[in-house]
């Protein structure tokens, strides 16, 4: 589980950072976002280290190109927690940028590892929404 310290400073730096990001604020967003990179540098390889602040400074991370690196890092941090929700969330993160990049294949892939990660978790909404891409893009 997620220090609950490092969840709530994370979860107040996303908050800051859409704030910012909807104001075109970017100096206070390269704050913020540099805030955010400090804290999962800082437990990188420690107990306090969890796929969420990964995922979330993702979540914020601009270019495409660098976008998807952290991505992948989070899940692999996910898989190594076995944490079923994280794998599924970040599986459809994953997918989404990699249709922005047009690699259909790569995105494909990334759903399928997503719907077998979300099989027994709880949210639903999640779950339809994977099964929903994955239509979208095998039949598409």
């Amino acid at each position: 589980m997620i220090n609950t310290k490092i969840y709530k400073a994370v979860y107040e730096l996303a908050e800051k950072l859409m704030k910012a990001a909807a104001k075109d604020d970017r100096e206070t967003f390269e704050a913020l976002y540099a805030q955010l990179q400090a804290i999962c540098t800082e437990h990188e390889n420690t107990d306090k280290d969890h796929p969420e602040q990964w995922e979330t400074l993702a979540d914020f991370t601009e270019e495409l190109e660098d976008t998807l690196p952290i991505y992948q890092k989070a899940l692999d941090k996910a898989i190594a927690k076995s944490s079923k929700d994280h794998m599924a969330s970040i599986g459809v993160s994953m997918a989404t940028l990699q249709v922005e990049l047009g690699r259909t294949d790569d995105a494909i892939k990334s759903l399928q590892h997503a719907q077998a990660s979300a099989q027994n978790i709880e949210d639903d909404d999640l779950k339809a929404e994977i099964d929903e891409q994955l239509a979208t893009l095998t039949n598409g």
